[in-house]
């Protein structure tokens, strides 16, 4: 199984935030990260790196529920973006909401929906069904 280069995590709750690199870093996932607190933060940071093809990330760890700019807005402005490199995308929310569920499917970009707390267990999933 081979390891991801960045995972970016795009996450107002800096609790799920350590615990999600904690989790990552104990089961070997991913090289580095990149994380943003809010969703208008992160598509400013990562639209120039993405239309430069610098260091772009390989997934990013999404959640919906954020200040300024959701998850929602974040992933209409971010399918903006031309990228060369396929970005993939989870939500993962604490919301079991079923429209949000539903919504989340509408999108190509979205490769799952993972309710909080993630495990290491549905990270080695990604991890198999990526690699």
């Amino acid at each position: 199984m081979k390891k991801i280069d960045i995972t970016c995590i795009i996450d107002d709750d800096p609790i799920f935030v350590f615990g999600a690199k904690k989790i990552m870093q104990l089961g070997n996932f991913c090289n580095s990260f990149m994380v943003f607190h809010k969703g208008e933060e992160a598509i400013n940071k990562l639209r120039p790196i993405i239309l430069a093809n610098a260091k772009v990330p390989d997934i990013i760890l999404l959640d919906l529920n954020m200040p300024v700019m959701d998850g929602w807005q974040f992933l209409d402005e971010f399918i903006k973006i031309p990228s060369r490199k396929e970005i993939l995308i989870y939500i993962v929310s604490s919301s079991i909401d079923p429209q949000d569920v539903e919504r989340a499917k509408s999108y190509d970009h979205i490769s799952n929906y993972l309710v909080k707390p993630i495990s290491i267990e549905e990270l080695q999933k990604i991890l198999q069904k990526e690699h």
